[in-house]
């Protein structure tokens, strides 16, 4: 087996979970935008932002792991 083959796999799944995480913050923060949780908004969308860099980030890693860098 392949060493690298394990932590592709699981990068993927991580980077799936963020990915489906991330929609489901916006979507919070889209229900609360307007309302008297507004305030609320602007820290969810800030989290829906980090966890849609570390996606991106774990693809670029995920990325290196298949070209064998």
């Amino acid at each position: 087996m392949d060493g690298a083959a394990s932590p592709r796999a699981e990068l993927s799944s991580i980077t799936t979970a963020l990915h489906d995480l991330a929609k489901r913050v916006a979507g919070i923060a889209e229900r609360s935008a307007g309302t008297e949780l507004d305030w609320l908004t602007t820290d969810l969308y800030e989290a829906e932002r980090s966890l849609s860099q570390a996606r991106r980030r774990l693809d670029r890693a995920g990325e290196r792991l298949r070209a064998g860098a």
